[in-house]
């Protein structure tokens, strides 16, 4: 049954959804890195290193699916289904092109990017044979992100779970034939994971194509695709290319603040991965409530409800605040047992444990901040989130960890500390510009 435009949506049916599909990607490497650790340690490192690779591109990929997402709900909520659908016909053949572009640099380029991420001599061909085999499906990868996008700003979050839950079976069972050769098929190692995942997201692009043409009713118009609209390309990028910089701000910001890591030595270095690991478990939270929220306000401001709109993002936040507290004190009183189950070493239990107890303050910022800065987003108002986000990221963030870490000697902690900081100065600055009043002026619908 296709949900009516303004059909109120339900915050709670959007964002368990969203919860299993954000943990289902989590999942897909580390059930490839899993898996292939039980056949070497080489074809682990081959692997990990052509993630990031592809990681990159579908970084890449995302600024276009969550502009598309916000349009179209602001489009949904004014009514004019034929608005969001040249929308989603735009993105797709927008992120086509893109894919594209990825799919042939990554195939004839596969060498000089591993060697400039200094992949050992003897890594090289696996890590090679992988990182062309999953560039192939960047291009149907490409597109399914804009099609989970419009499924999602429909209200059918729970159809793209399925479809990611249908990846991680089929690469799960093509990881046992290929990779472990079960049924007397020949163990092909790296080659085997890269086949079974390609396969996986294929069947899933596909799954996912007659999914949305069921769901959403907007027939998949190769003309359309084939030209993208460009006023509507124009304010997708209004909301993408903000969103993405925030987000390529946060890695290189993380990159160097683990630099400083580095400095303390590999026991601080392991803490902070498994701790990292969890948090961003905690972070799931957080993350599915405010896309949830942004999709239910992207249609109230569509529909001009900015009265509503308003009483939605404090119930949203409100939520996301007392969830996550109750997981972090959770994490922050069994957490250390947790970590005992991948390390005995005690160091690293302390230092995390340490880290647990900051938590209790860092992930309720964290949400704060996402759940507000989606709001603004789905009104429209994407360059403040921007512009505030890079301010206090290396203003804040970055000198105020090397400030407490190294030049204090607070270690882990004093790190940590400074980014809490940064999330809750980041949270308050776009919890002001929401209560300004500015956002109901962003709206991309005349």
């Amino acid at each position: 049954m296709l949900v009516k435009p303004n059909a109120p949506l339900s915050l709670f049916s959007l964002t368990w959804p969203l919860f299993v599909d954000f943990a289902l990607h989590f999942l897909t490497a580390a059930i490839n890195t899993f898996m292939i650790s039980h056949v070497s340690y080489q074809g682990v490192a081959a692997l990990s290193v052509g993630n990031m690779v592809f990681e990159l591109a579908i970084t890449l990929f995302s600024f276009v699916s969550i502009g598309a997402s916000v349009v179209i709900t602001q489009y949904l909520g004014a009514n004019n289904k034929a608005a969001a659908s040249a929308v989603v016909y735009s993105s797709i053949g927008f992120n086509f092109l893109v894919g594209l572009v990825a799919a042939v640099g990554i195939l004839t380029g596969s060498t000089m990017m591993l060697n400039l991420m200094n992949l050992p001599a003897e890594l090289m061909a696996d890590g090679k044979l992988y990182l062309q085999i999953v560039g192939l499906c960047l291009i149907p990868e490409a597109m399914a992100m804009c099609l989970a996008a419009g499924m999602r700003a429909h209200g059918f979050t729970q159809q793209a779970m399925w479809v990611t839950l249908s990846m991680n079976v089929i690469t799960f069972i093509g990881n046992l034939l290929l990779l472990y050769g079960w049924f007397g098929l020949p163990q092909m190692g790296v080659a085997g994971v890269a086949i079974s995942t390609v396969v996986g997201r294929l069947v899933g692009v596909s799954i996912m194509m007659v999914l949305f043409v069921r769901y959403t009713k907007i027939p998949l118009h190769i003309p359309s695709i084939l030209r993208p609209d460009k006023v509507m390309l124009k304010k997708v990028f209004h909301i993408g290319l903000p969103a993405a910089g925030e987000n390529v701000s946060w890695m290189l910001q993380f990159m160097v603040v683990t630099s400083f890591v580095g400095l303390m030595g590999d026991k601080a270095l392991a803490a902070q991965s498994l701790y990292f690991q969890i948090c961003m478990f905690i972070l799931l939270f957080g993350l599915s409530i405010g896309i949830g929220n942004e999709i239910i306000i992207g249609h109230m401001v569509g529909a001009k409800q900015l009265k509503a709109a308003e009483h939605q993002m404090y119930r949203a936040l409100k939520l996301g605040l007392i969830v996550t507290s109750i997981v972090a004190l959770f994490v922050a009183i069994w957490g250390p047992n947790l970590v005992g189950l991948f390390t005995d070493e005690q160091d690293i239990i302390v230092l995390v444990g340490q880290l647990f107890v900051l938590t209790l303050v860092m992930e309720p910022g964290r949400t704060f901040n996402l759940v507000v800065i989606n709001a603004l987003r789905a009104s429209g108002d994407a360059k403040f989130p921007f512009f505030m986000g890079l301010f206090s990221m290396w203003c804040i963030a970055v000198p105020g960890a090397y400030y407490l870490g190294i030049h204090l000697e607070y270690g882990l902690l004093g790190i940590w500390a400074a980014l809490a900081l940064d999330e809750w100065v980041r949270g308050l600055a776009m919890l002001w510009r929401w209560r300004s009043g500015r956002w109901q002026a962003k709206s991309l619908v005349a």
